[in-house]
């Protein structure tokens, strides 16, 4: 059985900007006349949507407005118009993946379940393409067509929407167990893919199992790459990369191995250029690293994909508290710059002890600059920093998930958290300064962003 990913709920979008009315863009009445400006707005007008996946394998997505939040719409594979079966085991929506993929105008979202039982093979896993429309998601999807079914394939691990091949058309890329499929588009909603596919399987055993797939620009071209997080077994069991360059034809490089303590299941990661030189740098938050220490791993881009790796660890200088045991520094990971710099930052997540209550959790921030990433003037968030409402409990996971958004459009990165569990979210405010928490908010929305 593939265990869900996160504490509590999984926020599937690429941005919840619509907390605060959303980024202008296309109008309602213009909407399909072009590809969708945002890739998170599904119903065309203007204003960025999210959406989050439920408990019981559904999905609710709200739409972003002129005032703030919307409507709400929740579905799931027992609706009108959606494929599968609903079951007691289905994951449905626990991993999602956001573009324009039919370029109607409308952002549409694929959606994964894993562990989805197809004909006799159980778990083989399923990807749906829910369409987006004038009135939003939830109404029409199409079943993304699968080569070759096996049991426990778990097709659609992970996703990951990019422009893999440079041709301005958004592709999808899904993992399941062993390999990665990448389909090319453009899309359609009466038979779903029709571009080509190809498959990537690494012949290493350093990387026998995937687990997270990260798309970002790492080399200056106009394609979109792709990082495949896994593990594999080089003389003991350890976690590794797997780097696809994109282009008309994907090059895969040689798995390599980043973690040989512990495997990283549960690694997450993300692409942004964090000392500006052009190439997109890949942060792994390695919650696991040296007993569930943890850290954060950086791979430096360069013109040929990865290049040098370094890293950060709560004993690096400049960072707030010192590596212990259990502290998951890194479970969580986000990218955006918080003090207008031109830098991006990045927040850390983790599950630390604060004073005498055990997994309270927090948050860091970490400055980038023309060296990269560093802990020179690095933040720190928990409940008992002064200004953030309630103390510190026990167990209460602040940091399982960290997102930064530029939410209110002033030029710098918004900081979200949540506990994973069913509470409200925290969002801190970016300044000129960084993360402040003079004027605070807590978002009436269920917890754990999107990437």
């Amino acid at each position: 059985m593939i265990m869900r990913k996160n504490l509590g709920l999984v926020v599937a979008t690429a941005t919840a900007a619509a907390l605060t009315g959303g980024l202008l863009g296309l109008s309602a009445g213009t909407a399909a006349a072009a590809p969708a400006k945002h890739v998170d707005d599904f119903n065309g007008d203007g204003y960025r949507d999210y959406v989050t996946a439920e408990r019981y394998a559904s999905v609710t997505v709200t739409y972003g407005t002129a005032t703030g939040l919307g409507k709400k719409n929740t579905f799931d594979q027992s609706s009108p118009g959606i494929p599968g079966a609903l079951t007691g085991e289905d994951a449905f929506g626990d991993v999602t993946a956001t573009a324009d993929f039919n370029s109607d105008g409308y952002a549409d979202l694929a959606v994964s379940d894993p562990v989805e039982k197809v004909g006799k093979h159980k778990e083989r896993g399923l990807v749906v393409i829910v369409w987006g429309s004038k009135a939003g998601l939830g109404s029409k999807a199409t079943t993304l067509a699968v080569k070759s079914s096996s049991g426990n394939q778990a097709f659609g691990r992970s996703l990951a929407a990019g422009d893999f091949d440079g041709n301005g058309k958004p592709d999808l890329a899904v993992a399941d167990g062993r390999s990665v499929h990448i389909y090319r588009g453009g899309f359609s909603s009466k038979n779903g893919g029709t571009g080509k596919v190809t498959h990537h399987k690494p012949n290493s055993e350093a990387l026998i199992e995937t687990s997270e797939l990260i798309a970002g620009k790492v080399t200056k071209d106009k394609a979109t790459d792709l990082y495949v997080l896994g593990s594999g077994y080089v003389n003991s069991e350890v976690a590794s990369t797997w780097f696809l360059r994109g282009g008309s034809t994907i090059k895969a490089g040689k798995p390599k191995t980043y973690n040989t303590a512990n495997p990283n299941y549960l690694a997450t990661g993300v692409v942004a250029d964090f000392d500006k030189d052009g190439y997109g740098d890949l942060a792994i938050g390695e919650g696991s690293y040296k007993d569930y220490a943890g850290a954060v791993l950086v791979v430096r881009g360069s013109a040929s994909g990865p290049g040098s790796s370094s890293r950060l660890t709560q004993d690096t200088a400049g960072v707030a508290t010192k590596m212990t045991k259990d502290d998951a520094f890194g479970y969580t990971v986000s990218a955006g710059d918080t003090n207008r710099d031109g830098y991006p930052d990045l927040a850390v997540g983790t599950m630390e002890t604060i004073g005498s209550a055990e997994g309270a959790g927090g948050a860091h921030i970490l400055r980038g600059g023309k060296k990269g990433l560093t802990g020179t003037g690095s933040q720190w968030f928990t409940r008992a920093t002064p200004g953030v409402p309630g103390d510190p409990r026990a167990i209460e996971t602040f940091g399982a998930e960290v997102r930064l958004r530029d939410l209110d459009r002033d030029g710098d990165a918004d900081l979200l958290l949540s506990t994973g569990y069913h509470e409200k979210s925290l969002l801190l405010k970016g300044g000129a300064t960084g993360i402040v928490t003079k004027a605070f908010t807590e978002p009436n929305m269920r917890p754990n962003f999107p990437q």
